[in-house]
């Protein structure tokens, strides 16, 4: 038998749901909804109808506080008729609000604005969904949008940058976050921005060359042209800044800054990164790091990775951090399925996604000295090398 909880609970549902489509003129007999309360079984009831009793005061008590109409259906209980509630009617949205609580009642008053302004002055895109998708911004992001959105439909912004774009309050990071809304209400297949030109930085590290007076450190934008200081036949992907810049010298090396999940998705439009003979990952050993190499090579980089096995995690674990940047206990990523990590990798990634793990969860990389980095380079590079005269 469900109780009053149970049903606020079940209306709180309900309007998360498709209270969009209500408020938005789709009714389609949302309200009233009768919702079945149960009932006793016979012999329930005559086992301990008192308890049967209470259930339906309670259930009239509720129902009178908050306006609500029950059913009521006669039992035959020990010889009596007794009756008892088997259903209540919420009669409208705003009654379900109330009985979902305070939260409820105040975004229906806020969704019900943002309907009108959007039937107002966007009636071509105003929608259930684009009224569901504008409910969670704040009151100035949802100025900000309206703003943007009146603009883009009225503008050319062919050659503009995000930033570029002349509507007061509008920023670059905001229109970034936003731009698929502001796209939708406008009615704009593409806005028709440019984007930045997509950099990568990375450091030379042959010893000839450096010695010879040659720079260190260098950059490439994708779609430019590109004039290396010599094409690489070992490139090294680190994840921290750091070991890419002051990584240590190798014959006809490259270390690139790998800049996360976002780096390693362009490493794969480089021509001299796809025509390396030898390319290498090394990231901190933690959910992340996995995730970034499978991310990689899933873009058609065919690297391998060093010093993120199951030997350097157990050898380097007393450094390992137990917090994040902001002093937050690290907590177990979610598993996720990555198709390209090897045996080992898996393991070492499945350990570190497991809730019952007892060790640390992350072991940055910088943790770990460059020239143990060096050395286990070298060491794969030789074994390479064996096996293709082999």
């Amino acid at each position: 038998m469900k109780q009053p909880t149970d049903v606020a609970k079940e209306t709180s549902r309900r309007l998360a749901q498709r209270w969009h489509e209500h408020e938005a003129g789709e009714e389609s007999a949302l309200w009233p909804n009768t919702i079945s309360l149960g009932e006793p079984t016979k012999s329930e009831l005559e086992a301990d109808f008192d308890v049967a009793r209470r259930w339906a005061l309670s259930w009239r008590q509720w129902a009178t506080d908050n306006k609500l109409e029950l059913t009521w259906r006669n039992r035959n209980v020990n010889g009596t008729t007794q009756s008892l509630p088997t259903h209540v009617t919420i009669p409208d949205i705003d009654t379900a609000a109330k009985l979902a609580g305070t939260a409820w009642t105040e975004n229906l008053t806020v969704a019900r604005q943002r309907w009108l302004r959007l039937k107002r002055e966007f009636p071509r895109t105003a929608s259930p969904k684009m009224l569901r998708a504008v409910a969670t911004l704040s009151d100035a992001d949802f100025d900000l949008l309206c703003a943007a959105a009146t603009w883009f439909e009225t503008h050319d912004s062919s050659g503009l940058t995000p930033r570029q774009v002349p509507v007061e309050g509008l920023h670059g990071k905001w229109l970034n976050t936003n731009i698929e809304l502001v796209r939708q209400l406008s009615l704009r297949e593409n806005l028709g921005l440019s984007k930045r030109p997509t950099t990568i930085h990375f450091s030379y590290l042959d010893t000839d060359h450096l010695l010879a007076g040659g720079r260190r450190h260098d950059s490439a934008t994708i779609g430019d042209a590109e004039s290396l200081a010599y094409v690489p036949t070992v490139l090294i992907i680190s994840e921290n800044k750091d070991t890419a810049i002051f990584f240590p010298d190798v014959v006809k090396g490259i270390a690139i800054q790998g800049s996360g999940f976002e780096g390693v998705s362009i490493f794969a439009r480089l021509p001299w990164v796809q025509e390396c003979p030898a390319v290498f990952y090394w990231g901190d050993i933690d959910a992340s790091g996995f995730e970034i190499l499978n991310r990689l090579r899933s873009n058609g980089v065919r690297a391998d990775s060093i010093l993120m096995d199951r030997s350097t995690f157990e050898l380097y674990q007393r450094f390992g951090a137990t917090t994040d940047a902001h002093g937050n206990s690290l907590v177990c990523s979610p598993r996720k399925t990555l198709a390209y990590l090897t045996g080992p990798e898996s393991a070492m990634y499945h350990d570190l996604t497991d809730p019952q793990w007892q060790n640390v969860r992350r072991i940055e990389q910088e943790r770990i000295p460059l020239q143990t980095a060096r050395t286990a380079l070298v060491s794969l590079l030789a074994r390479e090398q064996n096996a293709l005269q082999l």
